[in-house]
C-alpha cells in the first residue's frame, strides 16, 4: 500500500542534530587501544574484515581484494543470506556473523569496512577504531551533524587510520584536474556544476527483497539500532536509503561524491552558504526522500557550486563536473577529462555598424591604434586537451590502494575523518535547506552549522 505524502510531512523527515537534540548512544565496546599500530612493509598482508555486507558492501570489498597482500577474514550482516554470500565469494573459512562486535573481538583483523546503513557509519567506526582497528567508512561519514567530531575525535584519540569511502578522490582524472587548475590552465575559477542523473528504478534505491527476508532471516532489532523502533518492514531492511531514519537521501548518497570531488579538486574546505529544493516527482512509493534535489552554494574562495541529482532521467545515466575558469573549462565525464582553454579577449571589442561611415572610421582607427591585431599567422592560446584513464581503471580500487598504504605506513589517508566531514557535512545542508526552507549557513573551518 502507497503511503501520502504531504509537504508538511516531507520537510519534517530530515533529521537536524545538535549536542543537546541528540540521546546519547550507548557505547559497544568500553575498552579504547590506543598504543601504535606498527609499520607494515609493502609484503606484510594486511587482513580485513567487513561490517555490512551489502550491495555497496559486497561491491567494495571485492574492490579492496583487488590490491596486493590483503586477506578478508570476516564478515558481519544482520541478513543470514548476505553471510552464505560471502563465504560463497570468499570461501567457506570466512568468519560470519550477525554481531560486528564479534569481528572487532578478533585479534586477527587488523582493518575494517564499515559499508552499513548510514545511521551506524559512527557507531560502527568508533566502535572499530577502540578495538584497534584501522577504518575504511563508506560515504557519507556521517548521517548526523553530530556523528562527525565524535568520529574525527576517535581516530585521533586512537591513534587509527580512517578512510571515507568517496573514491573520485583517489581518481587519476581527478588528480589531473586538480594539477590543471592550480596551474592557473582555466584562470580564475568562477563557477563549479556538477551533476549526477539516473535512469532506473534501482538507481532510485529500489533494491530487490530476497524471498526468504523475514525476521527469522533478518536481525530487525539490530539493523533498528538507534532508528525508531518499528514492526518488521523488509522495504526499510533491504532498501533503507529511501527513508531518513537510516539514509541521507541524494545528498548523502549523491551529493557527497559530487563535494568530495570539487573539495579534493579546488583544495577548498567547504561552503558558507546553501539553497535547496527539491521534491518525490516520481518515485510515490512511501519514501520520504526527495527524487530530484537542486542546490545551490557559496564557497569562500570566490566560485559557487550548483549540484543536480535526478533519480527519474529519461536519458542516460550520467555524472559530470564543469568547472569554468576566466580562461576556460575543465569537464569530467565519462569519456574523460577535458580541457578547454579559451582566453578571455584582452580588448573591449567594438561595435559601430550603427555609427555613420565616417565615424565607424574614425573609431576603428582610434582603436586598433589602442589595441593592435595579432601579427598574420599568430598561434591562438585557445586549445582542447583530453585525457583518459586506461581501459579497466576502477578508482575504488585505487582508492583501497591509498587506505592500505595507509595503514602500511601510517601516514593520514587521502580522505581522512575532516575531510570526509567536510564533504558530508555541506552535502547535507541540502537536506537542512530543505527542511528549513531557506538558505543555511555552515562554517567550513569550525565545520558548524550557524
Amino acid at each position: 500500500m502507497k503511503m501520502s505524502f504531504s509537504r508538511r510531512r516531507f520537510l519534517s523527515t530530515f533529521p537536524i542534530a545538535t549536542a543537546a537534540t541528540l540521546p546519547a548512544t550507548h557505547r559497544l565496546l568500553a575498552a579504547t587501544q590506543t598504543a601504535p599500530a606498527r609499520q607494515r612493509g609493502p609484503n606484510d598482508q594486511i587482513q580485513f574484515a567487513l561490517v555490512g555486507a551489502g550491495i555497496r558492501g559486497q561491491q567494495i570489498a571485492s574492490a579492496a581484494l583487488q590490491t596486493p597482500n590483503v586477506k578478508i577474514v570476516a564478515v558481519a550482516d544482520c541478513y543470514d543470506g548476505r553471510q552464505r554470500r560471502s563465504k560463497e565469494l570468499w570461501g567457506q573459512d570466512v568468519f560470519t556473523t550477525r554481531d560486528y562486535r564479534e569481528i572487532l573481538a578478533r585479534p586477527d583483523v587488523d582493518a575494517v569496512i564499515v559499508a552499513t546503513p548510514d545511521h551506524w557509519h559512527k557507531q560502527a567506526s568508533i566502535d572499530a577504531m577502540h578495538a584497534g582497528k584501522d577504518v575504511y567508512l563508506e560515504k557519507p561519514m556521517i548521517h548526523l551533524y553530530a556523528d562527525g567530531p565524535e568520529i574525527i575525535a576517535a581516530a585521533q584519540r586512537t591513534n587509527r587510520i580512517l578512510q571515507v569511502g568517496s573514491q573520485r578522490v583517489s581518481n587519476a582524472l581527478y588528480r589531473k584536474a586538480k594539477e590543471l587548475l592550480a596551474s592557473g590552465a582555466i584562470g580564475k575559477l568562477n563557477l563549479v556544476a556538477a551533476r549526477w542523473d539516473r535512469s532506473s528504478s534501482l538507481g532510485a534505491w529500489n533494491y530487490s527483497v530476497p524471498p526468504d527476508a523475514s525476521p527469522e532471516t533478518c536481525d530487525w532489532p539490530r539493523f533498528l539500532g538507534s532508528a525508531p523502533k518499528i514492526p518488521w518492514n523488509a522495504e526499510r531492511f533491504f532498501q533503507w536509503r529511501k527513508w531518513t531514519d537510516y539514509g541521507s537521501g541524494v545528498a548523502g548518497d549523491l551529493f557527497v561524491h559530487l563535494f568530495s570531488g570539487t573539495h579534493f579538486i579546488t583544495g577548498a574546505h567547504g561552503p558558507t552558504r546553501a539553497y535547496a529544493t527539491g521534491a518525490i516527482r516520481y518515485w510515490n512509493d512511501g519514501r520520504n526522500v526527495p527524487d530530484v534535489m537542486l542546490a545551490l552554494f557559496d564557497y569562500p574562495e570566490g566560485f559557487n557550486l550548483s549540484l543536480r541529482v535526478n533519480q527519474i532521467s529519461g536519458g542516460e545515466e550520467a555524472e559530470s563536473f564543469l568547472f569554468t575558469g576566466s580562461e576556460g573549462t575543465l569537464e569530467i565525464a565519462s569519456s574523460g577529462l577535458t580541457l578547454h582553454r579559451v582566453p578571455m579577449q584582452k580588448d573591449p571589442g567594438y561595435m559601430v555598424n550603427t555609427f555613420a561611415k565616417a565615424e565607424q572610421q574614425a573609431y576603428i582607427q582610434q582603436y586598433e591604434a589602442k589595441y593592435p591585431p595579432n601579427p598574420p599567422g599568430t598561434l591562438s592560446d585557445e586549445k582542447t586537451e583530453r585525457y583518459q584513464n586506461p581501459r579497466g581503471y576502477d578508482d575504488t580500487v585505487e582508492h583501497f590502494r591509498n587506505f592500505f598504504e595507509s595503514v602500511r605506513s601510517r601516514t593520514q589517508p587521502v580522505e581522512d575523518a575532516t575531510f570526509g566531514f567536510r564533504a558530508a557535512g555541506a552535502a547535507l545542508l541540502s537536506n537542512v535547506s530543505l527542511q528549513r526552507d531557506s538558505v543555511v549557513h555552515w562554517n567550513p573551518e569550525t565545520m558548524k552549522l550557524s
